[in-house]
């Protein structure tokens, strides 16, 4: 058992519910994020049998003109008391991951916040578009116009050049390239190749459907739309299958090593879970699966000079330095998969010493050892699972909760996360 000291009074992380994973245009395609997440969190509250949370904190990373607080409108719709505070968060990938941290700085017992309603959700085959700015500043101009000759003036100032939508995307905002072709700039200056990205795919493939087939994920997920399990696991899928699939991002050089297989898809979903104090874990059922947060590191990476996911390849180091850890002290390593070269990349910053003396700042790199390739995503990850943004954190944590508290007393996990806009989150679980 590895002894070591939690920072400031204790937090416990409890496994939450989500809703199965689906594809984009799919299953669950004709729910936006807050109908994906209204049952969850009805399911989550019916957990407490009367108790309740103290605060919740939700996120969704699409954009929606509908709601500007979707925490708080997802709460009001599930029929949840109105006296619960609820606030929204947002940050890429990470987004309930970091909810949950900003939770764990929130909980306090002697201010009656011992339990926190945490997690978020994601529909990407309901992304609202919008006006171009020209485009809406003139419909502003013309709703103000009071006379109808105001109006006919206005409307013959219209630049046609103006009329456009506003169309969101997967890319990133200073540079234009998507998270797929910035992956592979980085694949290729770590070079990664293809035959390992999708071997680890088909890991992944593997893994979950096992999971599944054991009954790993039925605690773990509610059915929606008659809908029971994640549809995106392939159990018919082969090493073969995935290599007769094109390059998806870079189609031009005879270089590019993504594909549809080795990357996640754009998915629908919401997911949840429980942050508290001891005394608020007693609010929950006793099967709940929990573990101590023992602490937990954000990490942002100038992407103009590092890759755009490189960000937890930092944090890692860092947050296991602080503890005086090393690779082989951690039983188990959850890594999100938004694609397997992104993974693949950061195992090898995090072998490489240069790499952490230089550039994470790790002042005796070889004392971390070698890295448990064999201890990362045991029931399958993102590739697999699917990835709808704003509820990846949840699922990623609450799926590391479960595996982490069957382990010995003392065992410990890393889960890591990257995002969009060069940052990344991790946190250091430990088993009761």
């Amino acid at each position: 058992m590895t002894t070591i000291t939690a920072r400031g009074p204790d937090v416990w992380l409890a496994a939450g519910l989500r809703t199965p994973f689906a594809k984009v245009d799919g299953a669950l395609a004709r729910h936006d994020a807050l109908g994906l997440s209204v049952p969850v969190v009805q399911a989550m509250l019916a957990q407490l049998h009367g108790a309740r949370p103290d605060l919740a904190i939700w996120g969704s990373v699409a954009p929606n003109l509908t709601w500007s607080n979707l925490a708080r409108e997802v709460l009001m719709e599930a029929g949840a008391p109105a006296t619960i505070p609820a606030f929204s968060t947002v940050m890429a990938c990470s987004t309930s991951m970091t909810a949950a941290f900003e939770a764990a700085g929130m909980i306090d017992d002697a201010r009656g916040r011992s339990l926190a309603l945490v997690g978020g959700a994601e529909s990407m085959s309901r992304v609202q578009l919008g006006l171009g700015q020209n485009l809406s500043d003139w419909m502003r101009g013309f709703q103000k116009a009071r006379s109808l000759g105001q109006k006919l003036s206005h409307a013959v100032e219209l630049n046609w050049r103006d009329v456009q939508l506003y169309l969101p995307s997967v890319t990133n905002r200073t540079t234009g390239l998507s998270m797929g072709e910035h992956t592979e700039i980085t694949a290729k200056q770590w070079r990664i190749a293809r035959a390992d990205q999708d071997r680890l795919a088909l890991e992944s493939h593997q893994r979950a459907v096992a999971g599944w087939a054991r009954g790993f994920f039925d605690d773990l997920v509610i059915p929606l739309d008659g809908v029971a399990r994640d549809s995106i696991p392939r159990g018919d899928t082969s090493l073969e299958k995935l290599q007769r699939l094109p390059p998806a991002f870079d189609r031009t050089s005879g270089q590019g090593t993504l594909s549809a297989g080795n990357s996640s898809p754009l998915t629908d979903g919401a997911a949840a879970l429980w942050v508290g104090s001891h005394s608020g874990m007693e609010k929950l059922p006793a099967t709940a699966h929990r573990v101590k947060l023992v602490d937990w590191e954000l990490a942002a990476v100038d992407f103009r000079v590092e890759g755009l996911l490189m960000a937890p390849a930092f944090a890692i180091p860092r947050l296991l330095a602080r503890h005086g850890l090393r690779y082989a002290d951690i039983a188990l390593w959850e890594i999100h998969e938004a694609f397997t070269a992104q993974v693949l990349f950061h195992i090898r910053a995090l072998e490489d010493e240069t790499f952490l003396r230089e550039k994470a700042g790790i002042a005796a790199p070889d004392r971390f050892g070698a890295f448990p390739r064999d201890r990362v995503n045991p029931n399958g990850g993102s590739t697999a699972l699917g990835h709808p943004f704003g509820a990846t954190g949840a699922r990623i944590l609450s799926q590391a909760i479960k595996e982490t508290a069957a382990l010995p007393p003392g065992s410990l996990a890393i889960v890591s996360i990257c995002a969009d806009g060069g940052q990344g989150s991790v946190a250091l679980l430990q088993s009761a």
